[in-house]
């Protein structure tokens, strides 16, 4: 039998060898300190994000038990105009959701107008609801909210009565949007409160910008529409009477109901009252997401 006598490894084969195995252990030490500047900065914005939602209970103080949803004469998608009465509590958001907490949480950014605190844009329901749905669990693992708490989208009572923010009037700043001399779609007394085709254009805004409404809420109106829980429905005639998401016969089960108004609508469309469907499908650059935090 022959014996291969196996060669010894040359000094440049070892120090090749050494320098693979110290890249190696850098770029692993690399991932790991990236990846814990990623935690640290994700546990930063939960923790910001938390402190950034306005307490609403109905029946106290500022807070009216009942208000009056829709319009009287006008739009009839905003008919009939009824009452609403809110039997629970809740918290939402001051703000539009921001791109990076969004990312922070979801891994991606979808949105077409790029910016830490911009809103973000561009995604389904479906999609806003998961992010809801993510970030609950990230807060109560963080211990940032209760295990009783939910993350969610509001209702469209609730995102008209906190629009409305104790008002009866068309906006949550008065009846009109436009100053003397405006010509459409210029509409000066809205611009202090909202982002809409008059003064839109070469903006890429942050969230809060603006004034806020009279209970400090930003971008109520315009900026973008925001989804809400509600399936759409053409009218009132079937609403919920106490906040919830109606369930009444005329619900079309493959879309939802929008508020707000966008940069892209007229000032027409950024009324307290003003209401529009998108397909539980639809994802567009006019389009985000504000959230509520209430109990389960």
């Amino acid at each position: 039998m022959q014996i291969v006598k196996l060669a010894s490894r040359s000094p440049v084969m070892v120090v090749v060898c050494g320098m693979l195995v110290v890249g190696m252990m850098q770029f692993a030490a690399s991932l790991r300190s990236t990846a814990q500047a990623d935690d640290a900065k994700t546990a930063a914005l939960l923790k910001a994000f938390v402190t950034e939602f306005v307490e609403i209970k109905p029946g106290t103080d500022k807070f009216p038990a009942t208000f009056l949803m829709g319009v009287k004469e006008g739009d009839s998608r905003e008919q009939p105009q009824h009452e609403v009465t809110f039997k629970h509590s809740f918290a939402i958001a001051k703000y539009e959701m921001p791109q990076n907490l969004y990312e922070a949480v979801m891994g991606n950014n979808p949105s077409r107008w790029k910016g830490l605190r911009n809103s973000v844009e561009t995604m389904t329901w479906a999609e806003a609801n998961e992010f809801c749905q993510k970030i609950t669990q990230q807060l109560r693992d963080s211990k940032l909210i209760g295990i009783d708490e939910v993350i969610r989208l509001p209702t469209e009572a609730e995102w008209e009565y906190c629009c409305r923010a104790g008002t009866t009037t068309k906006y949550s700043f008065g009846d009109e949007a436009q100053r003397g001399g405006d010509v459409s779609p210029k509409a000066k007394l809205l611009d202090e409160y909202g982002w809409h085709t008059g003064n839109a254009a070469g903006n890429d805004p942050a969230v809060g910008v603006l004034k806020p409404n009279p209970w400090g809420l930003y971008d109520m109106h315009g900026y973008l529409w925001e989804f809400t829980s509600d399936e759409w429905t053409p009218d009132y005639k079937h609403a919920s009477k106490n906040g919830t998401s109606p369930v009444g016969p005329d619900r079309d089960e493959k879309a939802v109901t929008l508020r707000s108004g966008s940069w892209k609508e007229s000032f027409e469309k950024l009324s307290s009252s003003s209401r529009r469907r998108a397909t539980k499908t639809t994802a567009d650059d006019a389009i985000g997401l504000r959230c509520v935090k209430a109990k389960q």
